[in-house]
């Protein structure tokens, strides 16, 4: 498996690319949120020589959407989500005011993921594990082979996600990272939708919620 970060928009999201070794790829949670980095993404999508095969959001806060329209008009891909997140998806024209951005073009959702579902990208097999409590419907891709997962905003390095947001619980959110995150292999890296990488075995002995919670 190979992938690409990219960080975008005010709020510092990442970006995943992620590809096979014939260059098929998922793109999860675009957050490109103006021209140049619109730019920015299809440029890294070039310069690999990939073909985009998925849309794919982890969950629907503003910062993760912003390059959905974009996605699926460049390359023609349909969006992915829970089903949970579609009403969290069309509150962000609403929402993304509050913080003075555009986000009327953040895609349709198209096909809904649930927990036990496989994503196909190419070669690669993304397992759906169903992660709310930042928000209703977040979903974590694993890729198991090379011991990957992309958490969104569930899961930080030393952190957890917020959860006074709408739909967020915290009661939950540590239900998802305790019960379903953390009996990954510790040797996992996860992939966090800000700030740095990290793993699975680091949070278990380092994370301050990870240590009170799971006692």
């Amino acid at each position: 498996m190979h992938f690409e970060v990219l960080t975008f928009n005010p709020f510092q999201e990442n970006t995943y690319i992620v590809w096979d070794d014939a260059g098929y790829a998922a793109i999860i949670d675009p957050g490109c949120s103006n021209a140049e980095e619109r730019a920015e993404l299809d440029l890294c999508i070039r310069a690999n020589g990939l073909t985009p095969v998925k849309l794919l959001n982890t969950h629907c806060h503003v910062d993760h959407v912003l390059g959905n329209g974009h996605v699926e008009r460049s390359y023609g891909l349909p969006l992915w989500i829970h089903p949970a997140e579609v009403p969290v998806h069309a509150a962000v024209p609403d929402y993304s005011r509050m913080w003075g951005l555009e986000a009327e073009d953040i895609g349709t959702p198209a096909h809904f993921i649930t927990e036990g579902d496989v994503i196909e990208v190419g070669s690669l097999r993304l397992d759906v594990l169903f992660t709310p409590g930042h928000s209703p419907g977040s979903i974590t891709f694993v890729e198991r082979t090379a011991g990957h997962a992309f958490v969104g905003d569930v899961l930080f390095n030393g952190s957890i996600g917020r959860t006074d947001l709408p739909g967020g619980d915290m009661a939950t959110l540590m239900s998802s990272i305790i019960k379903k995150l953390m009996p990954l292999p510790e040797q996992f890296k996860v992939h966090p939708g800000h700030g740095p990488s990290t793993t699975i075995g680091h949070e278990k002995r380092t994370n301050p919620f990870v240590l009170h919670y799971g006692r």
